[in-house]
């Protein structure tokens, strides 16, 4: 879940990561067969890939054979942390506009602080491709973790606006870095909600979902409906913290 943070958790709260024991992760939900060449073949770039939750997902798809390409504003930085996960050659650290260029598909995973910059630099970059958001604009205070008013009604919805030449999709924000981290834990047995405009594009992030061992895709809405998907990590941050645990969601009788 990439929120306000840096290199923590980015949604998990406390508790120690615990390998998964889900052997039977249900149907697959309609969609694109991740097996497929036009799935299976996607080079996959991740801005803001040197925080938690893009270290996360980058070694995730890396072990299902996808290319990675780790986006930072230093390409010191992202190459030492292609290097740091020991992933094999498939991931690569670039600059975030080189990842963005050189991508086919790409995530946004940076802190909701600087999220608007980003994405409005990279404009020219991420036209015509499907980019993934997975931002969630949350606070921290005594009270814990609570859910910031967007503009737009969404982090997916202003990079919607800032990209208008490009296909986004929200999805993976509801995932724990740490699980994603962990090399005890083999599979990420969850549902991932996809939310977006343009049905092809949806699919295809549905059946990118489903590269991850023990995870599915599931459609959940128009982009428009991507402010209390988001804004829903706050509450996954209390019952984290409360039950010193990694929750992530799953949707049944699908």
């Amino acid at each position: 879940m990439a929120e306000r943070q840096q290199d923590s958790d980015s949604g998990s709260g406390e508790g120690q990561a615990r390998p998964s024991t889900d052997r039977n992760p249900g149907p697959r939900a309609e969609g694109v067969d991740p097996a497929q060449p036009g799935v299976a073949d996607l080079v996959i770039g991740i801005l803001g890939g040197t925080g938690a939750q893009g270290r996360g997902l980058a070694r995730r798809f890396a072990m299902a054979g996808h290319t990675v390409l780790i986006g930072s504003r230093s390409v010191d930085r992202a190459a030492a942390t292609a290097a740091g996960l020991d992933a094999g050659p498939g991931v690569r650290g670039l600059q975030n506009a080189a990842a963005a260029r050189e991508a086919d598909i790409v995530i946004v995973a940076v802190p909701w602080e600087g999220h608007g910059a980003l994405v409005a630099s990279l404009a020219a970059e991420l036209s015509g491709k499907i980019v993934i958001d997975c931002v969630n604009p949350v606070g921290f205070d005594k009270q814990g973790a609570f859910a910031l008013p967007v503009e737009e009604g969404s982090a997916a919805q202003q990079t919607a606006v800032l990209l208008p030449e490009s296909r986004v999709v929200g999805a993976f924000h509801h995932v724990s870095s740490v699980l994603l981290l962990d090399p005890a834990v083999t599979e990420v047995p969850m549902d991932i909600l996809v939310l977006g405009d343009d049905r092809r594009a949806t699919d295809l992030v549905q059946a990118l979902a489903a590269r991850i061992r023990g995870m599915r895709g599931i459609y959940a809405g128009r982009l428009r409906n991507c402010g209390q998907v988001e804004a829903l990590t706050a509450n996954l941050v209390a019952v984290n913290r409360r039950y010193k645990a990694h929750a992530g969601l799953r949707i049944t009788d699908v």
